[in-house]
């Protein structure tokens, strides 16, 4: 067989298809991305140090008969809630921020299995963070007692611990949802805080005045119905309430991103 016969021939034959990568490679290297850059280390490493200083706060300022779990409990989860979503906003727009997004696309041609990873990694750093912040808070619960002399009081249970958890994830996948669809680090971060800081006095002072939206407001009010999870019981109607708010605030916006990201030329 000749040289061009012999080529001819190596040409036709099918080359097998390289094996997918498996989600739970990209769900790693996703959150190894999350520990590399210095920023992104300190952003994580804030989250220990923040429930350390919430933890001591209570324990210098907080008067003796408010030194319960409850109360170093939503010292931190406050906390929480500000850094989380920072977190889940950068990890998303760090591939636009950093010009990353090319070599990631590159190496993972499916887009929506990197979104994917990235929303695996953002929910389980939630999950730890705030186990770790429950951890410390029940430390500040054994030794502020301990210190002053005052009882112990464990006033939230699982059941309460879980919806404030659920809390803070919802919270966090706001931000998750604000950096797919605006793909910038700032302007989403802008818009995260206008959403929680801005929006929630303006409903409450519109439902104060306007008999009509007081009723609504349970209805079209994501931070309103998300707020409920923290009083430690939901009943069946506050259920439906944050269900329909969350499909308007974070499913619909949350989709119409995940399609911009992957039908959008990366540069």
């Amino acid at each position: 067989m000749t040289t061009v016969a012999l080529e001819q021939e190596v040409a036709r034959t099918p080359r097998p298809a390289p094996a997918r990568i498996p989600l739970s490679r990209i769900v790693s290297v996703e959150l190894r991305k999350s520990f590399d850059t210095r920023a992104g280390f300190w952003l994580l490493a804030s989250i220990g140090i923040t429930a350390v200083l919430a933890t001591g706060a209570v324990l210098l300022f907080a008067p003796d008969d408010e030194l319960t779990y409850d109360t170093f409990a939503g010292a931190i989860g406050f906390l929480m809630a500000v850094i989380l979503p920072m977190i889940a906003v950068l990890s998303v727009t760090g591939e636009w921020s950093q010009r990353t997004g090319l070599t990631s696309f590159t190496l993972v041609p499916h887009r929506g299995r990197t979104i994917l990873a990235k929303a695996i990694v953002a929910v389980s750093i939630g999950v730890a963070s705030m186990l770790l912040a429950f951890a410390i808070g029940a430390i500040g619960n054994l030794l502020g007692p301990a210190l002053l002399g005052t009882d112990r009081v464990w006033d939230d249970g699982f059941t309460t611990l879980g919806y404030i958890v659920l809390a803070n994830v919802l919270g966090l996948l706001v931000g998750f949802m604000l950096g797919v669809l605006i793909r910038n680090s700032a302007g989403a971060i802008v818009a995260y805080f206008v959403y929680s800081f801005v929006l929630p006095p303006l409903s409450m002072l519109l439902a104060m005045n306007q008999g009509w939206f007081k009723d609504l407001q349970p209805w079209v009010d994501f931070n309103f119905a998300q707020g409920n999870l923290f009083n430690g019981e939901m009943s069946g109607q506050q259920w439906a309430q944050l269900a329909v708010t969350g499909l308007f605030w974070l499913a619909i916006p949350l989709a119409v991103g995940v399609r911009a990201v992957l039908r959008s030329e990366v540069k």
